[in-house]
């Protein structure tokens, strides 16, 4: 039976304890990361590259080649030579996905020297493991498989990353970067370091006046503000909102704007459908901790939100706008569209929003 595809979570568990030994200097002979998410790959790959070598060892025992540059047999060669005045050779291959007949590595994986480290960095795709490579790998290194999150995993990601880093983040902050990066962390993980460089020394909470001097997101005209007004029908707002973020459609893709309403309309949509499980079958309505699990919150705060925000829409209200959120994610991606701009298509949806009965 193949084995259930690894889950963000113990993607991020994974590196972080890889990470753990580095500081502790417990290195392996092999690391193979591979994957989607080019985040970890790289912060592992960089911490090894600066941890295991002093910067003088490093002239002399540290190697770097690429894929698309070198050949399998290079690197097993490489491997095989003996350390210059240290304990380790390092050879770091990057863009590993590059590479002619990669599985050739593995003949130097099946016995791999004690004296060194080889760090091989396979982005964009996993390497087969059915192979001898990833087996051999996984017998007597480390093999990180990094997996992108989903856009509900992206929020508690980040709140905890800030909590390792000594900081929280307000709701509104946190929805302000999250809507305007998306699930991606190399991005959102860049714009924290600017703020921690930019902010006042000793600040403990970032707060969406941060995010908006900072990164330049608007606090007033974002997607986060934009939902909130859509979900309390506040069409005067949702409307000046929608025009200041057509004006830049680069910086607010109006993909990216359908996508929040969909996940907002969908938490609203399956509060009412419990609801109506309660009056028609008597179904125990959820607790907020179990809401929480059941739409995948961090925050018992945002469920409360929704939960008031769920009664100013009847249920075949909902329905209907879920239709039009796919109808627009197809017009989002051009199918359909004409020659409406991104702005004239995110007004046109809004209004079909609001008159719905």
């Amino acid at each position: 039976m193949a084995k259930a595809a690894i889950k963000f979570k113990d993607c991020v568990a994974q590196a972080e304890q890889i990470m753990g030994c580095i500081k502790r200097r417990e290195f392996a002979p092999i690391y193979l990361l591979m994957g989607e998410e080019s985040y970890f790959i790289d912060m592992i790959c960089n911490a090894l590259s600066e941890s295991i070598l002093s910067p003088s060892e490093q002239a002399f025992n540290q190697i770097t080649v690429y894929g698309k540059d070198t050949s399998a047999a290079q690197v097993v060669n490489l491997c095989r030579q003996m350390p210059m005045m240290g304990s380790y050779e390092v050879i770091i291959l990057k863009e590993a996905q590059q590479i002619d007949s990669i599985d050739k590595l593995s003949l130097y994986t099946s016995k791999p020297q004690n004296s060194t480290i080889l760090i091989i960095c396979h982005k964009q795709k996993n390497v087969d493991k059915r192979s001898a490579l990833y087996k051999q790998c996984l017998a007597s290194g480390v093999v990180l498989e990094s997996v992108r999150p989903r856009d509900y995993e992206i929020e508690p990601w980040l709140v905890n990353f800030l909590r390792g880093k000594g900081l929280e983040i307000s709701q509104k902050a946190l929805r302000m970067l999250t809507d305007h990066l998306g699930c991606d962390i190399e991005k959102i993980s860049n714009e924290i370091e600017k703020l921690l460089v930019a902010m006042p020394q000793g600040t403990k909470s970032i707060t969406e006046d941060h995010i908006e001097q900072n990164v330049g997101i608007s606090k007033d005209f974002n997607s986060f503000e934009l939902c909130n007004a859509v979900a309390i029908k506040d069409v005067a707002k949702a409307m000046d909102i929608a025009q200041h973020l057509s004006a830049n459609p680069k910086e607010n893709p109006l993909l990216l704007i359908v996508i929040n309403l969909f996940a907002l309309f969908r938490d609203l949509f399956i509060i009412n459908y419990l609801r109506w499980q309660e009056r028609r079958k008597g179904v125990i309505f959820p607790s907020d901790m179990e809401l929480m699990k059941i739409l995948k919150k961090s925050n018992p705060y945002v469920v409360a939100e929704l939960k008031r925000k769920a009664t100013l829409w009847t249920s075949p209200q909902l329905f209907k706008i879920l239709g039009l959120m796919r109808e627009y994610d197809a017009k989002s991606k051009g199918i359909d569209s004409g020659s409406a701009s991104e702005g004239e298509l995110l007004r046109e949806l809004l209004m079909k929003i609001f008159t719905q009965q």
